[in-house]
Order: C-alpha cells, then sequence, then structure tokens
C-alpha cells in the first residue's frame, strides 16, 4: 500500500489534510520500483480496467500515483493524465518520470483536497492508495466531486482474504476486517471484480527487497521461506497476489439549471 491520509472526522474536506508517511514507497522508492515492475506481469488488473473503465481518449486522474509509474501506461491512449500525490520528493521523481509526455502533469495533493476542478475527469484511479474501507469517505466524495456525469471511479486494492499475500498482511495487520471493508464499498455503490495475479521477480533478491519494505521483519521473514520454498531461487520467483477492483460510475442525472452540461464536460484537468 503506497500512502495512508488520515480521513477527517466531519463530511467537510479539510483545508490542510492530515498525511501519515507511507511505510515502503516514501523510504524505499528504489525497492518499490522493483515491486511495481514486479506487480501483475500478465496484466490482469490492467484487462479489467479496461473493460470497467477505459481511459481511451478520456481525462485521467490517478490518485496517489507515488512516483508516476503508471501514468505512462494511462498516456498511451488517455487524452491527458494528472498524478496527484502528498509527498513532494515523489512528485519530482513523477515529473521526472514524465518529463516527455506532454498530456501528462504532476501536482502535489491528497485524495481528501485534490487540487482539481469540478466535473473535469472521466476516470479516477487509485491503487493500493488511501481507498481501503471505513473512513475514506472524504476521499470518497472528492472523487464524485471531480469526476464528469457517466465518469468512473476504480479502487484497485489488495484481496486480503486470499493466501498467500493476504495471510501475510493481516498477520501485521490483524484488525483489518476484509469482509467489513467489501461490504463498505458495496454499500457506497461499487463493483467488485476478484482478479488473480501474478508477481515476478528477476531472482529472489529482489524479491526479499520486496517483502522487507511491505511486512514486519518477521511476518517477512516468513513470507520470504514460503515463496523460497515454492521456486527455484536458482531463477525467477513469482509469487500468486489477489485483487479486488471496486468500480463505481457516477450517474448522469439531470442538467442543473443555470448550468449547462458543455460547461462541465469540456473542462479539462488543470495541466499547467
Amino acid at each position: 500500500m503506497r500512502w495512508f491520509t488520515r480521513p477527517a472526522p466531519s463530511s467537510r474536506v479539510p483545508r490542510k489534510a492530515e498525511v501519515l508517511p507511507s511505510p515502503n514507497i516514501w523510504y524505499y522508492p528504489q525497492a518499490y520500483e522493483i515491486e511495481n515492475r514486479a506487480q501483475d506481469v500478465d496484466g490482469e488488473i490492467w484487462q479489467v480496467l479496461a473493460e470497467s473503465a477505459c481511459w481511451q481518449g478520456k481525462d485521467v486522474l490517478d490518485v496517489g500515483c507515488g512516483d508516476g509509474f503508471h501514468l505512462p501506461r494511462f498516456a498511451e491512449q488517455a487524452k491527458s493524465v494528472l498524478g496527484v500525490e502528498p509527498h513532494e520528493p515523489l512528485v519530482e521523481r513523477a515529473l521526472l518520470r514524465v518529463k516527455d509526455l506532454a498530456s501528462v502533469n504532476v501536482l502535489r495533493g491528497c485524495a481528501q483536497a485534490l487540487p482539481v476542478a469540478d466535473a473535469s475527469v472521466d476516470v479516477v484511479h487509485a491503487r493500493t492508495a488511501y481507498f481501503f474501507g471505513p473512513g475514506c469517505d472524504p476521499g470518497l466524495r472528492e472523487a464524485e466531486r471531480v469526476l464528469r456525469p457517466g465518469g468512473v471511479f476504480a479502487i484497485v486494492d489488495l484481496d486480503v482474504s486470499r493466501a498467500p499475500y493476504g495471510d501475510w498482511m493481516r498477520a501485521d495487520l490483524p484488525d483489518y476486517d476484509p469482509v467489513a471493508v467489501e461490504r463498505f464499498f458495496a454499500a457506497a455503490g461499487f463493483g467488485c471484480r476478484r482478479v488473480e495475479t501474478r508477481w515476478r521477480f528477476d531472482d529472489a533478491e529482489a524479491m526479499k527487497a520486496v517483502l522487507k519494505i511491505e511486512f514486519s521483519a518477521a511476518v517477512a521473514e516468513r513470507a520470504i521461506a514460503e515463496v523460497l520454498r515454492a521456486n527455484d531461487s536458482r531463477g525467477p520467483v513469482t509469487l500468486p497476489v489477489s485483487y479486488r477492483v471496486h468500480v463505481r460510475r457516477k450517474p448522469t442525472g439531470l442538467v442543473i439549471p443555470l448550468h449547462s452540461a458543455s460547461d462541465s464536460s469540456s473542462a479539462a484537468p488543470r495541466i499547467p
């Protein structure tokens, strides 16, 4: 999970949202780059997103984009792509990654107070960032605010109910209730698709580096041992990891008096 933001207790979006440091990418960006490259090597998540939140020719917002790893992939087909990330060093890394992509920009901001105009994007994407179930309501409201009518909000999250990765996560997060999380998103109008993926590392050392930034020392040791038992450590190392993709489409509704549909549909996200 990339970064955590503590939601405000009231229904209002706070002027300055409180951001909690991510235990992995904030401190170990090089190891997290290895993790990003290892994840979903067969493209199963991207296939589900293409079917349920098509971004071709659309304006895309990636919430909690980290160092921008997924932005170039969206830019291949999107009209424009905007990444939002709260941690300034990661914003700088993301800007460097997309410096040659004219349709892409990155702004500093957080999920509860997006630096984006109302009804200005077609797709909001968040991958293992902020939206972990009960308590993330301020971010859900912000995503709804910035989406155009008919736009899609797609949340990619780890399926903590599935072994082996889910077992390791629950060992470190005993209070995390995956069933309650699924109930929360269902009540908020999201559909859910479970996705089985495969992580692939070049070697055992790369796998160890990643698991050590994702789990406590004791759980990482257990996870590494289990992965090594299932692989030939002399070559590439694979690991099955399950995800959930929660998707909700914003209703088109009626045109509000004195507010033209063209006004809301033509405004693109701010790309300075």
